[in-house]
């Protein structure tokens, strides 16, 4: 017990450390947890033979609810308004379409048996938020397009493990009756997202009431009412996992006391969550039992990538006005991570005989998704022409901690126009009553915002103000700059 003490935090400073260093060529940081959970397992050094996959899954759905509830969670509304039909359309009825193709292209086109063709086909049916965001934060692409990407990307899951939850139940119950089935996931769907509405709103409501003088105890509450959600709803037989998203989106576009400290505690348990579960999946695997699933990982990856993704992309967006530039993204954009590894654990917690190999399968293919898609998919977006010189991330923020309702808040806009481009000056501009600049951050340096202070292209600008005001403080910020 003592080596674990030793091992683990090894393990979580090699995978920082090599992701700072590869942090340039945008390799996401899952790839890199994967890749040292298999290197320290039993197949390579052999420092942790893990093998309880019992344990595994119980640590996967525990790390997936933290995970599920930050991308609820970071789920902006009017981003969501902007591009709601073909997100929550990939998101829902795309999933459904991608394992549908998969399925019938395995076992109808390449006789696969039932079984082996039908679970790998609905666990990578939902595309990964993490490796998208990861990969994505540095580019500047068309907004509408980003959003459409990364909302599918956090929204997609729930109906996933869904799928997953409906196909186990259905194989291993064996002469279940498909309508029992059918009924149970109307159920859980229907369920899971009035229960995640209804507690999400009780939540905000009772953090503004409470107001607890200790902000360690905000982060409690944080942590307990992620998991009472869950496992309220898993109590009601409703989808928990959905009710979790749910509960997270309607948080996170809520005001409620202390919501920025509580949103950097999710955001850092979320990913603690996930980078400790792909640690924890790269110890399950074995690499030696791949050697006869090799052709058959990457003919599932085949067959995903350039059969089923495609065709769910386009009948899932008929009639909603993307181009084919924007469905070739799109589909590319469809990077398997977290979710299909830790789905791909059902299959062998339920006893299945074919567990095991559909666990190496779907590692595999995630693998690859990560490894080929993840790495061009930059070089796509500059082929289709979308990509923009990007603008660098700032290094100093503010952030506004509150200890008390109010409806003052911090709001952060980007200057437009080309690098060093002369804006207006700050006493020129028409902001609410109530409102302040408190940062300008131009690269590496702190502009003191005075009156007199003429802002430039590229800069970011945070304004202290009541946030009914943003929409006209973004107006006055983003108008066209004046001549010098």
């Amino acid at each position: 017990m003592a080596e674990m003490y030793l091992i683990t935090p090894v393990i979580l400073l090699m995978v920082v450390l090599v992701a700072a260093l590869l942090d340039r060529w945008s390799v996401p940081v899952i790839l890199i947890a994967l890749g040292a959970g298999i290197l320290f397992g039993s197949d390579v050094l052999g420092w942790w033979d893990f093998g309880d996959v019992d344990l595994a899954n119980e640590v996967a759905n525990l790390a997936l609810v933290f995970i599920l509830f930050q991308g609820g969670f970071s789920t902006r509304r009017e981003n969501l308004r902007r591009v709601a039909l073909p997100a929550i359309g990939l998101a829902t009825w795309g999933v459904v379409l991608t394992a549908a193709v998969t399925f019938l292209v395995l076992w109808g086109a390449f006789g696969w048996p039932m079984e082996l063709a039908l679970l790998p086909a609905v666990i990578v049916s939902s595309t990964d938020a993490a490796a998208t965001f990861s990969i994505l934060q540095g580019q500047s692409l068309p907004e509408e397009l980003s959003s459409t990407v990364e909302i599918e990307s956090a929204a997609n899951d729930p109906m996933a493990i869904l799928l997953t939850l409906a196909v186990v139940q259905a194989l291993t119950i064996g002469d279940a009756r498909w309508t029992v089935v059918l009924a149970s996931f109307l159920w859980k769907f229907a369920a899971g997202i009035g229960i995640g509405w209804l507690l999400g709103h009780g939540v905000a409501r009772m953090f503004d009431r409470l107001r607890p003088r200790d902000r360690g105890h905000y982060y409690i509450l944080s942590f307990a009412v992620v998991l009472m959600i869950y496992g309220l709803a898993e109590s009601a037989g409703a989808s928990a996992m959905l009710a979790v998203f749910v509960a997270g989106y309607v948080m996170g576009n809520e005001p409620f006391v202390h919501k920025q400290g509580v949103t950097n505690f999710l955001s850092a348990l979320s990913t603690l969550a996930e980078t400790s579960m792909f640690i924890m999946m790269g110890l399950l695997v074995y690499p030696h039992q791949w050697g006869g699933l090799f052709l058959k990982g990457i003919l599932v990856f085949l067959v995903l990538t350039f059969v089923a993704r495609p065709v769910a992309v386009w009948l899932g967006t008929l009639g909603m006005g993307l181009t084919n530039r924007t469905k070739v993204f799109v589909a590319w954009a469809g990077l398997r991570g977290a979710v299909p590894i830790i789905l791909a654990t059902y299959p062998l917690a339920a006893g299945m005989e074919v567990g095991q190999d559909v666990f190496n399968m779907v590692f595999f293919v995630v693998l690859l998704s990560i490894g080929i898609q993840g790495s061009t998919l930059v070089k796509v977006a500059d082929w289709l022409g979308f990509s923009t010189p990007s603008r660098p991330r700032p290094l100093y923020n503010l952030e506004l901690v509150t200890m008390a309702k109010s409806d003052m808040d911090l709001i952060v806009v980007d200057i437009p126009g080309d690098q060093g481009e002369p804006g207006p000056v700050i006493s020129e501009l028409d902001l609410p009553p109530g409102s302040v600049i408190t940062l300008v951050t131009r690269g590496e340096d702190v502009v003191v915002p005075k009156g007199g202070t003429r802002l430039l292209g590229w800069d970011q600008v945070t304004v202290l103000a009541h946030a009914r005001d943003e929409d006209r403080i973004r107006e006055a910020l983003s108008g066209q700059g004046v001549p010098a």
